[in-house]
């Protein structure tokens, strides 16, 4: 079992910046890929960026070159550094923890708000 707590959402205006946390406790070590998954209102889940164990990262297109993923395996930590957000970056964002060795799981954390005014 893995749990996942997410913090650092809030409100900002369009072009500032936020730092979202996502704080992993449990059965850490069998973590595979950790990622932050956004949901706006009326749309499906998607992508945001993913880090792997091995520090390999991957974005998705509509914020690559504005945000960045990092983490803290000292803290057991993982960070999503939001700059130059757009109100199209408001919803709810996740944090996702994958664990590959099988029977491949997902855990998800509650969500933390970030919404952004033009």
């Amino acid at each position: 079992q893995v749990q996942l707590v997410e913090s650092g959402g809030g409100l900002v205006q369009a072009g500032g910046s936020l730092r979202l946390s996502c704080a992993a406790s449990g059965s850490i070590v069998s973590i595979d890929v950790m990622s932050w998954y956004r949901q706006a209102p009326g749309k499906q889940r998607e992508l945001v960026a993913s880090m792997s164990m091995g520090d390999s990262t991957n974005y998705g297109d509509s914020v690559e070159g504005r945000f960045t993923i990092s983490r803290d395996s000292a803290k057991n930590a993982v960070y999503l550094q939001m700059n130059s957000l757009k109100p199209e970056d408001t919803g709810v964002y996740y944090c996702n923890a994958l664990i590959m060795v099988l029977p491949p799981r997902s855990y998800w954390g509650q969500g933390t708000q970030v919404t952004v005014s033009s």
